[in-house]
């Protein structure tokens, strides 16, 4: 079978390589004379293909009427400002194929018609004869006239007038960009009067359209000319939520935008709206609705224009945070540290440094072990709240005597702080006789063990203990009771 395959394959790849061979031009057929200026150059559809480029000119190869214009799959293609009369015109086909190099084929050539008559007359294609509405800084374009080199245009605003453009040249162009605006909300009258070496076209009518309001468009939108995109409106940075301390009212909210001028204007229930302030800050002193408003001005068409950007907000009450409870888990790529706070705020959190960076999660992961501060602050300002992570027990924290005498000294044996001054989480601390009697459990509250077991002070000796913190961390070792 694969055998076959093969056999078929190869029996039809000349097949195919032919399907994409170089096209014969259908019309005008290669040597032919007295063509149209306005024909339609034509050559039949090449199979297995992505496209054709096309090129003109006067010289064989050249480039000088049209150069490799491309016209997709579409078999065909018309000058749209007509050929040179009395030229012999030379014509390439070039084939685009997948994954193969461009095949450029061979050059053919005709030669035009020698032109005795004026052309004919043409007509508006934007804006339309008739048209409403058309924007002040519109081009003005017309269809091709058959046999015509080159334009005149005349516009006016009243029928028969020539006091916007008068008989202007354009040249052989099928468009015209106005250098200045025309005048809002009138009837603009058009005249183009196609031309070639015999004369003018005759009986060409006047068009004519209307113009509507001009507008302006603060973008944002892609510039023709660099292709950047532009936006005449300020950029703003301004939240959805605004948060009022509750110890801090009324409070004065300010913008940090750049731009020409602020509104800010509270939202009634029923929807009206009330001016607050025209500057960079507003006070405020309620809960709400509120929008705020940052413009630029911009000068067009002798008006000044407002280019505006708008963010509605809501102002809700905020405060300090309150940190509720500090859960410390062991992991195997350290610590995982949660911070629970409560509070009316929108908070956010830190580790180690007031100044941040802060997160949105009140979850922190991969902590190194030892001593940490988090601290948890209220995104509306109104302040920030510190919460200890102890480090975990050791040896070292644990005096290795003591000395019950009652001389106020030394008298107690306890956890010591940790050097920050923290307190160690300490989940219990047991102090154990040399037999593994359990002789008292001490607590964080307590002053510590006074080297008595049920009410009788106990000898000079080395004793044990055992403690655990809240890191499931558990700490063994001994110490001297001295008396």
């Amino acid at each position: 079978m694969l055998r076959k395959f093969i056999y078929i394959a190869v029996f039809l790849l000349p097949l195919w390589v032919s399907a994409q061979s170089c096209p014969k031009l259908s019309y005008p057929a290669n040597g032919s004379v007295g063509i149209p200026v306005d024909a339609t150059i034509t050559w039949p559809a090449v199979d297995g293909i992505v496209g054709y480029l096309i090129s003109l000119g006067t010289t064989p190869g050249g480039g000088d009427i049209l150069s490799r214009r491309s016209a997709g799959l579409i078999n065909s293609y018309t000058p749209e400002l007509g050929l040179p009369e009395n030229t012999l015109i030379y014509v390439r086909i070039e084939l685009f194929i997948a994954d193969q190099p461009l095949k450029i084929c061979a050059i053919e050539s005709f030669t035009t018609e020698d032109v005795t008559t004026p052309p004919l007359c043409t007509n508006l294609s934007l804006p339309l004869n008739g048209e409403s509405g058309v924007r002040v800084t519109t081009e003005i374009v017309w269809n091709y006239a058959s046999k015509a080199t080159g334009y005149r245009l005349t516009v006016g605003s009243s029928a028969g007038a020539s006091d916007i453009i008068d008989d202007l040249d354009v040249g052989n162009t099928l468009s015209h960009n106005l250098s200045e605006n025309l005048p809002q909300d009138e009837t603009i009258y058009v005249r183009i009067q196609p031309y070639n070496e015999n004369g003018d076209a005759a009986g060409c009518t006047e068009e004519s359209f209307n113009t509507g309001a001009a507008v302006f468009n603060c973008g944002p939108f892609i510039d023709p000319v660099s292709g950047q995109s532009i936006n005449l409106r300020p950029v703003v940075d301004f939240p959805n939520v605004v948060g009022l301390c509750q110890n801090n009212i009324p409070a004065t909210v300010e913008s940090n935008d750049q731009a020409h001028g602020f509104r800010w204007f509270s939202v009634n229930e029923d929807g009206s709206e009330t001016l607050l302030s025209t500057n960079r800050t507003v006070s405020i002193s309620s809960l709400g609705s509120y929008r705020y408003e940052a413009y630029n001005i911009i000068e067009e068409l002798g008006n000044s224009i407002e280019c505006t950007s708008v963010v509605d907000f809501s102002v809700v009450f905020s405060d300090v945070p309150q940190i509720r409870e500090i859960n410390v888990l062991r992991n195997a790529d350290g610590l995982q540290v949660e911070v629970l706070a409560e509070g009316i705020g929108d908070y956010e959190f830190a580790l180690d440094d007031i100044d941040g960076p802060y997160q949105d999660g009140n979850v922190f992961t991969q902590v190194s072990s030892g001593a940490h501060d988090v601290f948890v602050r209220d995104k509306n300002g109104c302040g920030v709240s510190r919460g200890l992570v102890e480090a975990e027990l050791s040896q070292s924290d644990f005096p290795k005597f003591f000395t019950p005498n009652g001389d106020g000294i030394n008298d107690f044996w306890q956890i010591r702080p940790s050097k920050e001054g923290r307190v160690k989480q300490l989940e219990y601390l047991q102090v154990f006789d040399r037999y593994g009697v359990l002789l008292t459990q001490i607590t964080r509250s307590s002053n510590g063990w006074d080297g008595s077991f049920n009410g009788r002070p106990l000898p000079s000796a080395v004793y044990w203990f055992k403690a655990e913190d809240n890191y499931q961390n558990i700490v063994r070792g001994y110490f001297l009771l001295k008396r």
